[in-house]
């Protein structure tokens, strides 16, 4: 079993490792193209203008991240079309179908990119074209594989003209994608000009070009016909999961645990089940189970006594039975009570958060399952999502409350770190203060939230506009409050200014704390946010391009989650990808059909 996987960039070390195998694979396999071709691929990746052609990498790797074969795609947005520089297995390895999938992969992202057609080039199986005879036989396997995708060389064109006396070139092959689609005349000469002077330019004599071009005269373009029989059904390929295009999904597996029954009480098992019911049938989303992450990653933003007091207060409670805080150290915050449950109020912020016999483990899980979330981005997923409850943005370095208990959000954060720069933005209704306090003094980490004025929202006490940061970290924390009645433009204006803000920073990750309680009819906000408004926002989230982790936070009108989490979802997935969903959907149910 392995997976296949897009190649974004060089930020993770897993991604910098697959390239890195990458180009040991170029250098064995096609050692002719030079040195400095292969050298360039990582800049190729950052900047892709430079080189006019955006580069996409495929790699099919295994879980330990060994790259067992690629392809390299190039897409010409400006031409509307894709050119398959590169498609090859481990030297030595046998393809059992790898080829095969790969070659799949290229074509479902050409089409999703709706270009004009797939080319590339092959050595001809002509033995009046071909200067090592015992080639031909390759070149034929390679050209009848090909065909039964329904790709064929380009007929009645010098293409496959030597640049010297005696030497050889290729055929152009054109797929082109979709049944019945002609390629005109127009379109051929100014996709074969920009292959051979994007390629070419700087080894082909003077005139070659011209030449080439010019010997295209068919209007639409003739495609050789088949010399392999008829087009098959292609065979059921290697198992295969493609994380490229999925976003990884982490529940809390232990959430129904802590179930407080108490009246009012609106964090509840049931959002998690709701949101399910709305994301489940979209197929972007892949499900890999919680990792277990030692209890020392809570110490990287939370001070060890409050942990400590948290994991053993929760043993001495019955099961039941919840401890609301009620008494709080405003004068001597140094002289606790000696029961622990009395002690609470030391610890927590509100009166309406309780401790419960599995308060801890529930919130540990959940800390669990953003981690896992986090290192899935690390191992090639670009999309995460961590469905937890309890939630975790208003608890503190030493303090619980709002329903948090541990900052999942900000341990994300701070064990992305590790591996480049990290924003937060916040969009749950309310201002997640434990995050603002966390990183408050730093430069390393920029937090931006959009939130219910404190003056009406909680946590009425953080959350102002004058709040930008202290030392190190004054001018990387931004407060968006906004009044307690908007429109849905409004806000996505705040939005845009919150993006505007993280795209200056340039951060490797984005941490997203997502609350639908931001949605219309939601018993803890105000704002007037339908599923519509919800996946535009998404869209916008998903442009900047980036690894984001998805740490759910509140939204508590079951009804509308549903709705507003299918929405969100949808649109930052296309967003992320910039491709249509409907696009999506017609190709699934194509490649469907297609199966024997």
């Amino acid at each position: 079993m392995f997976r296949i996987r897009r190649i974004y960039d060089t930020t993770t070390e897993i991604d910098q490792k697959a390239v890195e195998q990458v180009q040991d694979i170029l250098r064995a396999q096609f050692g002719g193209i030079g040195e400095e071709a292969i050298a360039r691929l990582p800049r190729e990746l950052k900047n892709p203008l430079k080189y006019r052609f955006r580069s996409i990498i495929f790699v099919a790797d295994d879980v330990r991240g060994t790259v067992k074969g690629f392809a390299l795609l190039q897409h010409a947005p400006d031409l509307h079309f894709c050119f398959l520089d590169f498609i090859s297995v481990q030297k030595g390895g046998s393809g059992g179908g790898l080829g095969g999938v790969l070659y799949q992969h290229v074509r479902d992202e050409a089409r999703l990119l709706d270009v004009a057609g797939l080319f590339y080039e092959c050595l001809p199986d002509d033995i009046k074209l071909v200067t090592n005879p015992d080639n031909l036989r390759q070149n034929r396997k390679r050209l009848k594989f090909y065909e039964r995708f329904g790709a064929r060389p380009i007929a009645g064109t010098l293409y496959e003209t030597p640049l010297e006396p005696g030497g050889s070139a290729p055929y152009l092959v054109y797929d082109p994608l979709k049944k019945e689609r002609a390629l005109s005349l127009a379109d051929a000469r100014a996709i074969v000009r920009a292959i051979l002077e994007r390629k070419y330019a700087s080894s082909c004599p003077p005139g070659y070009i011209d030449m080439i071009v010019d010997s295209l005269r068919d209007d639409p373009v003739r495609i050789r016909e088949p010399r392999y029989g008829k087009k098959v059904r292609l065979p059921r390929l290697t198992p295969v999961l493609s994380i490229d295009r999925r976003v990884a999904l982490v529940v809390n597996d232990r959430h129904l645990i802590h179930h407080v029954h108490d009246r009012g009480y609106v964090e509840a098992p049931v959002r998690i089940q709701s949101i399910m019911d709305g994301i489940k049938d979209t197929g972007i989303f892949h499900e890999i189970p919680p990792r277990n992450f030692p209890e020392r990653m809570l110490r990287t933003v939370h001070n060890g006594e409050f942990v400590d007091y948290l994991k053993r207060v929760c043993t001495l409670i019955q099961p039941d039975e919840s401890v609301y805080p009620y008494v709080f150290p405003i004068r001597n915050g140094r002289r606790p009570p000696r029961e622990l449950p009395l002690r609470a109020g030391y610890y927590c912020i509100d009166t309406f958060t309780p401790i419960n016999r599995n308060a801890y483990i529930a919130a540990k899980r959940s800390v669990d399952c953003a981690l896992t979330a986090a290192q899935s981005l690390l191992e090639g997923y670009r999309l995460s999502y961590a469905l937890v409850r309890p939630p975790g943005h208003h608890a503190e370095p030493r303090v619980f409350g709002g329903f948090c208990y541990f900052n999942s959000a900000a341990i994300a954060a701070q064990y992305l770190l590790g591996h480049g720069r990290v924003a937060v933005l916040d969009i749950d209704y309310h201002h997640g203060n434990g995050t603002q306090e966390i990183f408050y003094q730093r430069s390393d980490v920029l937090t931006v939230s959009i939130h219910g004025h404190p003056q009406h929202a909680y946590p009425y006490f953080s959350g102002f506009a004058d709040e930008h940061g202290e030392n190190k970290g004054a001018g990387f924390n931004l407060n968006i409050p906004l009044p307690e009645t908007i429109t849905a433009d409004e806000y996505r204006r705040a939005l845009g200014r919150a993006l505007k803000r993280i795209i200056s920073f340039n951060p490797s990750f984005l941490v997203l704390a997502l609350g639908f309680d931001t949605s219309k009819g939601d018993p803890t906000g105000s704002w007037p946010l339908s599923p519509a408004d919800f996946e535009n926002n998404g869209y916008m989230i998903g442009s900047l391009r980036i690894p984001i982790l998805v740490a759910q936070e509140g939204g508590y009108r079951i009804r509308s989650l549903p709705a507003n989490a299918r929405a969100f979802f949808l649109g930052l997935w296309e967003g992320a990808y910039a491709r249509k969903i409907e696009r999506v959907r017609a190709l699934s149910a194509e490649n469907d059909s297609d199966a024997p």
